[in-house]
């Protein structure tokens, strides 16, 4: 509290998180290394496990900063707002990559291909099945979390609470719909470019679906711990701007991947 003294802004205390995190990402990404070519995943578990252990602590240690300690200022809440925000900007970017490595395939299929997009032999989901009912799912979450967002605004709790549990189990639904869609795929990754870019496009979304839900689900922690009040609930927008940037990301997926892509 010191540090809020003379001047509104936050001088953050020495944390070891930042160091015990590059080691786990380390640990994490050499770990898959040796998972796919040695046939051993003891390093990635070893790294999945410091990673989930610093997510935690860093996200109890901020937490506390910005409801017990009150460093969290206006200066210090609007640099928050401009992090975040960036951030997603980033996300929309690496996204944009897929759907460049898409197009640049699909729109001019090469003689490798057969000349047709899917490319032979490759059988595509169709859309008006499993994909549509993830649509559906994910768009739902989407009202459900806004309308949490403004209950909490509004100062009812109950509301906010429900709001919050009924997103969080339609992202673990739509998890589970897009694993079970996996499982039952005609084609895998090795399948000409139209594996590799489906699954790394929509693997890659569903793992952001996965980290919005851990999100909400600390969110929802924060609230049933009286953390967040109408005037004083940063940590709730952020995921809440960052489960609507995953919605919008499923929702091209849908038309170009699966519709467009697909037909």
């Amino acid at each position: 509290m010191s540090n809020m003294i003379c001047h509104p802004y936050h001088m953050v205390d020495e944390s070891p998180w930042p160091l015990y995190g590059s080691l786990g990402g380390l640990f994490f990404t050499s770990g898959m290394v040796s998972w796919f070519h040695l046939n051993s995943a003891s390093l990635f578990i070893l790294g999945l496990v410091i990673l989930l252990l610093v997510m935690y602590q860093w996200w109890r240690d901020v937490s506390r900063e910005g409801s017990a300690q009150g460093c969290h200022s206006s200066i210090v809440e609007l640099g928050l707002r401009w992090g975040m925000l960036l951030f997603i900007v980033s996300e929309v970017f690496f996204f944009l990559s897929f759907f460049w490595a898409f197009f640049h395939s699909s729109l001019a299929p090469n003689v490798e291909l057969g000349g047709v997009w899917p490319p032979l032999g490759v059988l595509a989901f169709n859309p008006f099945q499993v994909p549509l009912l993830n649509t559906i799912v994910l768009v739902s979450s989407g009202i459900s979390v806004t309308w949490a967002h403004h209950a909490l605004m509004e100062g009812k709790f109950s509301q906010a609470k429900l709001g919050l549990l009924l997103t969080i189990i339609l992202g673990v639904y739509f998890t589970f719909l897009q694993g079970l869609e996996y499982f039952e795929a005609s084609f895998s990754f090795a399948d000409s470019v139209y594996g590799s870019t489906f699954f790394i496009a929509t693997g890659f979304h569903g793992l952001h679906v996965i980290i919005g839900t851990l999100f909400l689900s600390v969110c929802l922690v924060r609230h049933l711990n009286f953390e967040f009040n109408p005037a004083h609930h940063f940590g709730f927008e952020a995921a809440a701007w960052y489960w609507h940037f995953v919605d919008v990301v499923w929702l091209f997926l849908y038309l170009v991947v699966y519709w467009w892509g697909g037909a």
